[in-house]
């Protein structure tokens, strides 16, 4: 089942789009501000943003831009009650994938959700170069599928930017604050035990012994290591 994050504070649209997205069969979650839609998304994998510009606190287009800043590639789908060109334009320049203007068709709505997942989805089955190869496990970047000692599992965004992340230095000691700087940002607020728990999930996930790890090491006093 396809998953849907639909960011609209409206809260009658929100309803209506919810209501036949999930006659669609696709899951749907609905946030009213873009804040928690940001914290939220380093937690869980959507395959479609449907996101309002005209937003309390972050607009739409700042959140779009903080989005494509952290690395995600999910695709998304402006809604806006403006039809001009220029509005059209600026939100695809900074990372949108479709724009739809306020009022819209029901069925219009659909056909482009589903156009843009399908996409989306035949853009991940191609072959990638961007894999991680952990152990005797892999992950890859693009789709965001890693075999796993638990078998197939699909990662989120933040898993697979914290994994690039101790990729990219490998062999070198990261401490927590780096890495809540790197992989966070200054958007969201997460505690250093939030770097604990994802290390945990990835020795759950890639280490034949979670509590003897050789992959995700420990480095006393400081934060961690990667060895591949």
């Amino acid at each position: 089942m396809y998953r849907v994050a639909v960011v609209e504070d409206e809260a009658l649209i929100q309803a209506m789009i919810r209501l036949n997205l999930e006659k669609s069969g696709y899951q749907v979650e609905c946030f009213e501000e873009g804040r928690p839609f940001l914290e939220r998304l380093g937690e869980a994998a959507f395959d479609l943003i449907l996101l309002d510009i005209m937003l309390p606190g972050l607009s739409g287009d700042e959140l779009l831009i903080k989005i494509r800043k952290q690395g995600i590639s999910t695709p998304v789908l402006m809604v806006t009650a403006r039809s001009d060109v220029s509005t059209k334009v600026r939100t695809l320049l900074q990372g949108a994938d479709d724009c739809l203007a306020k009022p819209f068709n029901v069925e219009e709505l659909l056909a482009r959700v589903i156009a843009l997942i399908r996409r989306s989805q035949g853009e991940r089955s191609l072959p990638s170069s961007r894999v991680i190869r952990i152990g005797p496990y892999e992950v890859n970047l693009e789709s965001r599928v890693a075999r796993t000692r638990q078998g197939e599992v699909l990662l989120t965004e933040r898993e697979c930017g914290l994994l690039a992340l101790f990729a990219r230095n490998a062999g070198n000691a990261l401490n927590r604050a780096d890495i809540l700087e790197e992989a966070w940002g200054m958007d969201v607020d997460p505690s250093p035990r939030t770097v604990d728990n994802y290390i945990l999930r990835f020795r759950k996930l890639f280490e034949e012994d979670p509590e003897n790890p050789r992959c995700f090491l420990t480095v006393r006093a400081s934060g961690y290591m990667f060895e591949p």
